[in-house]
């Protein structure tokens, strides 16, 4: 029975090679050719061509080298491919392949954008953002970032040259900004990714909604935005009185500033 790493052929086509990159692209597997679809052994011709033949195409076509095995059913020669996990991406005439159950699938859109993210060992806001520049940066707000980071990172609070600042943040690569520089500090972060925006909402029911606020900037503002929007419009505000004084306290509002971090 075929299952996530086995996978069985009754003879060899190049056609299979896209199922070795499904492996390799995944947590790796085993060929089997010469047997019927319940593993049932039928043999293949011309065996000993065929163990010189498979890993010459695999490492020319794919880049990767296998285990190629020939064992004996009886009279009947079997051809075992072992694919170890590759730790980089591998395509096959342009095409990346992944394997999920018993199925080898084309990796298209999203999907492949987020497998070559995965593959790459970099997170998504770690990618240098092509279409953006200092122009697009608020320096107003690396000013205002500057004021919280005299304790962390002190050697940046002096600084005047906004790029070497980005350097010293690890936000620019080879002078381009990453994408992490325009959701921190963009002027308009929407205008490159129209989903960086924070939404709240007040709930009378778990499906019925009373009010939302759609909050956009980039990160600082959006976080300052926020709590001022949950203080004024959305957390219970209890009135006490200290003598003559009127206190009012916003309920459970320190556990929303520590989860904001501020």
């Amino acid at each position: 029975m075929e299952t996530q790493n086995i996978e069985y052929k009754p003879s060899w086509r190049d056609e299979y090679l896209k199922v070795i990159v499904a492996f390799a692209n995944a947590e790796g597997g085993e060929l089997i050719v010469g047997v019927d679809d319940n593993g049932n052994p039928i043999g293949v011709k011309k065996s000993k061509k065929l163990l010189e033949d498979i890993p010459n195409k695999i490492r020319n076509k794919l880049g990767i080298i296998p285990s190629v095995k020939i064992e004996k059913a009886g009279d009947k020669d079997i051809i075992h491919i072992f694919i170890k996990p590759s730790s980089v991406s591998i395509s096959h005439n342009g095409k990346y392949y992944i394997r999920s159950g018993s199925n080898s699938f084309h990796l298209k859109g999203e999907e492949l954008t987020n497998f070559l993210i995965e593959k790459s060992g970099k997170t998504w806001d770690e990618f240098v953002e092509e279409k953006a520049g200092f122009d697009d940066i608020d320096i107003k707000t690396i000013d205002e970032f500057k004021k919280y980071a005299v304790d962390r990172i002190p050697s940046i609070v002096a600084e005047k040259d906004y790029q070497i600042i980005f350097e010293k943040l690890n936000l620019q690569e080879d002078k381009k900004l990453k994408k992490a520089a325009i959701l921190l500090f963009g002027k308009n972060p929407q205008r490159f990714y129209p989903a960086a925006f924070l939404k709240i909402g007040k709930f009378l029911t778990k499906t019925e909604i009373q009010s939302s606020d759609i909050v956009e900037g980039n990160l600082f503002e959006q976080i300052t935005s926020a709590l001022e929007i949950l203080r004024t419009k959305y957390l219970i505000s209890k009135i006490r009185f200290e003598g003559i004084h009127r206190r009012e306290i916003l309920e459970n509002w320190e556990l929303v500033k520590d989860r904001l971090g501020q």
